[in-house]
């Protein structure tokens, strides 16, 4: 059997244009990550997602790059725990595991995540098994978490149509017509359904670079969001950055970490958060769907949270460590975004974070600093920025949402209006 052959076999006949599943494998090691000449490369993906793996792995080599690594994951063996694994478990991680990616990119690796479980594959799963794993594995990834979210490392997280994913997004359509909406969707919003990718990408990021200059300059003290269920006032870190598309790594290199990306982001104060907030699309976590929540901040720590489905999960999220209720980013995205114009829920962060303006519980990005790849973690903490186990991005914006930026004299001016730029 040959690669073509073998790729195919893993997915719906013609659900998926291998054509465009290649430039998204080269978007992803030339812009997504950059991957230098000699450096290794750590891959992450399900076990649906093996044609991807095998492209990306080829441009890897092609670019130059040193060794590919890759660890894959498995629905069914990960539903297999949930049903039949002792009790005792759930408070387990394997630890080794995660020392040893932290080991690779202290080291000089990069890393390349592909996603694309079911976003659903935990739902009528325990929630406190849920929980207890997701806090084992948070614990026992920190090492390796800290490496990206500080940004040492060169980066990036693409998207693969796993049936299983395609089938919650479209129940209606047979499982072939899924794939192929999915993938269509997912090469649209990642920018390789054109006939030059990386120039598109070159131009998408100096859109976003421009944005990020424009906020940077306005030095806002604040943000301030009105609309249906919210009126927040997330208060900015101290001589904090805006950030968006492509950004230099503590390494020097240049990466695209998400793919799609439309957000322009940075870090909040993580006390300084008052007012309360609604969701506007479902938030995916580990398996579980989280849904019309709404929460209330006092000194920038949540206080009240309720939802819809999933609350029991989402309050069990706050109580992973003291950051976990409080903020580690605000993201900017017009409502007008390619994604949200799709008028697709994709029931994936990736995707719905950067169809809508968010705020991530959690770990703040220590890069959204002036100087901040020569700051200590204590400078981090002084100026605001938080820390956590977590890093759980939800989208609060919409097009009724208005947002003004609050400058250090109480001045307001108008950053966003029914969703739009302003």
């Amino acid at each position: 059997m040959d690669m073509k052959e073998n790729q195919a076999a893993a997915m719906p006949a013609g659900a998926v244009d291998m054509e465009k599943l290649e430039k998204l494998a080269e978007v992803a090691v030339k812009i997504g990550l950059d991957l230098q000449k000699g450096q290794e490369l750590v891959l992450t993906a399900p076990l649906a997602a093996m044609p991807l793996v095998r492209l990306i792995t080829k441009h890897a080599y092609l670019a130059g790059g040193g060794l590919v690594t890759t660890f894959y994951n498995d629905e069914a063996t990960t539903l297999m725990r949930y049903q039949h694994a002792e009790d005792s478990t759930f408070d387990r991680a394997a630890g080794w595991l995660y020392k040893g990616m932290a080991e690779a990119y202290a080291n000089g690796s990069a890393r390349l995540a592909i996603s694309g479980d079911n976003p659903m594959l935990l739902s009528s799963q325990d929630p406190d098994k849920v929980a207890r794993a997701n806090r084992a594995m948070s614990t026992a990834y920190k090492p390796a978490l800290e490496k990206i979210s500080n940004f040492e490392i060169n980066w990036n997280i693409v998207s693969y149509p796993n049936p299983s994913w395609a089938r919650q997004m479209f129940p209606d359509l047979d499982e072939t017509a899924a794939v192929k909406k999915l993938a269509d969707a997912i090469f649209a919003a990642s920018r390789v359904d054109v006939a030059d990718p990386v120039g598109a990408w070159k131009a998408h990021n100096a859109k976003l670079h421009e944005r990020s200059a424009w906020l940077n300059g306005q030095n806002f003290a604040s943000l301030h969001f009105k609309g249906p269920g919210t009126d927040l006032t997330v208060g900015l870190a101290d001589g904090h950055e805006w950030h968006g598309g492509a950004s230099v790594a503590k390494n020097g290199v240049t990466c695209n970490p998400n793919i799609p990306t439309e957000e322009v982001f940075t870090t909040p104060h993580a006390h300084r958060v008052e007012g309360h907030a609604s969701s506007t699309k479902p938030l995916s976590h580990q398996g579980t769907l989280i849904d019309n929540i709404h929460v209330r901040f006092e000194g920038g720590r949540i206080v009240e949270a309720k939802a819809s489905r999933g609350e029991e999960v989402l309050k069990k999220v706050l109580q992973t460590d003291e950051g976990a209720s409080r903020l580690g980013e605000v993201a900017l995205v017009p409502h007008s975004s390619p994604i949200s114009a799709s008028g697709l829920l994709f029931y994936n962060t990736l995707f719905d974070e950067n169809a809508a303006c968010h705020i991530a519980l959690g770990q703040c990005y220590s890069k959204c600093f002036v100087d901040g790849a020569n700051l200590t973690k204590d400078e981090i903490a002084a100026k605001g920025g938080n820390s956590s186990l977590i890093h759980i991005d939800w989208m609060i914006g919409s097009g009724d949402i208005d947002i003004d930026g609050i400058k250090p004299d109480g001045s307001r001016v108008p950053v966003m209006r029914e969703g739009e730029w302003a």
